[in-house]
């Protein structure tokens, strides 16, 4: 009875492998190694190794867990400290395009990018293999305690410099499609990772897909169209930069009617000449108000509510880059309603509805 209820187990475990697109994997690894000669760029784990890592998945283990699954913190044989992710939802019928994404993304090598090392098929749902970051992510370090305006900005360069490298450097250019506080980590030193990626391989032209996303940092464009490119990544960067610049949350309820969204609580700010005000103020002083104000309408340039209209993560870097270069005498800008005009254009993005859209959290 023990026998065969090895052989049933190991058959289940088969069955889940190919299943999930392991042996479309083992193919695709293979013809890596045959091309560069080097050894594969994801590690392909058993399920026993999994659970040893985790102790059984024991709840000690728990990083943290949520709408789209739970993190559980891994230790492998040597001694290496990984972070494995378990989503709520199997691939289905995306087998094919799950394991392309999955290579893809294991050839992503960026010192701000969290790095997949593995993954197990031989579960229910697959469970992916990445470094572990150890400070937690933005939000927490953002909104439960106090970030100097030093950190922030460096943390803005560094995301800046990724999503420009994704989306202008990579074989193929990749959108990640959900860049928040959340799925920003900061390792020891708090310099910035990004995570949780919403993959989408894009090219010249804009793709067409269902929307996925999360509610505060959706590009209304996207929401509208369903075409996604480059600039929706933009645009959710700059909710990201409106919030290290106010330390307020891209959705807020207790604001103003219609300044619900971060986006137009600042939009109101500018147009009303009071953007000191909206600044945080237990960063902002006398030497640095110069960038907050720099970097504020840099967001408010970025969350644009037509992509053709706002920079593109090349350009956000390379500005930003120049607000950490030594200043001196930075005047604190003045604002006329010729600028007001240019910054803010649009319509009106707040929620709880957009154009008729009603604005839900995605995942």
């Amino acid at each position: 009875m023990l026998k065969l209820k090895l052989w049933q187990r190991s058959k289940l475990r088969e069955r889940r492998f190919e299943e999930n697109g392991g042996i479309l994997l083992v193919e695709r690894l293979l013809e890596f190694g045959a091309h560069d000669h080097s050894s594969p760029p994801i590690k392909i784990f058993n399920e026993k190794e999994i659970k040893t890592a985790t102790k059984g998945y024991h709840k000690t283990r728990i990083l943290g867990e949520g709408g789209q699954g739970v993190v559980f913190k891994g230790i492998l044989p040597d001694s290496v400290e990984v972070a494995i992710k378990k989503a709520v939802d199997g691939v289905g019928n995306q087998v094919s395009q799950f394991i392309n994404e999955l290579v893809l993304l294991s050839q992503i090598n960026h010192p701000h990018v969290v790095r997949l090392i593995g993954c197990c098929l031989e579960t229910q749902v697959p469970l992916l293999v990445y470094e572990y970051v150890s400070g937690g992510t933005l939000y927490d370090n953002l909104f439960s305690s106090s970030l100097p305006w030093s950190d922030r900005l460096r943390i803005a360069v560094e995301i800046a410099e990724t999503l420009s490298f994704l989306h202008f450097s990579c074989p193929v250019p990749i959108v990640h499609r959900d860049v928040k506080p959340a799925n920003i980590l900061l390792d020891a030193m708090l310099s910035a990772k990004l995570a949780d990626f919403g993959l989408v391989p894009a090219n010249t032209d804009q793709i067409t897909t269902l929307v996925q996303g999360t509610k505060g940092y959706l590009d209304p464009e996207y929401l509208q169209t369903t075409s996604l490119s480059e600039r929706s990544d933009v645009y959710s960067y700059g909710v990201v930069l409106m919030e290290l610049v106010t330390g307020e949350k891209a959705l807020c309820f207790t604001r103003p009617q219609g300044q619900y969204h971060l986006v137009n609580h600042l939009g109101a700010a500018l147009r009303e000449n009071r953007l000191s005000e909206v600044m945080d103020q237990t960063v902002v002083n006398a030497e640095n108000q110069g960038e907050l104000y720099q970097a504020a309408l840099l967001a408010i340039r970025c969350t644009r509510v037509k992509g053709e209209e706002r920079p593109d993560m090349r350009q956000v870097a390379a500005e930003l880059q120049g607000l950490r270069a030594p200043r001196e005498d930075m005047p604190s800008p003045s604002f006329s309603a010729l600028e007001i005009e240019e910054t803010n254009p649009g319509e009106d993005v707040s929620g709880p509805s957009l154009s008729g859209f009603e604005i839900e959290e995605i995942s």
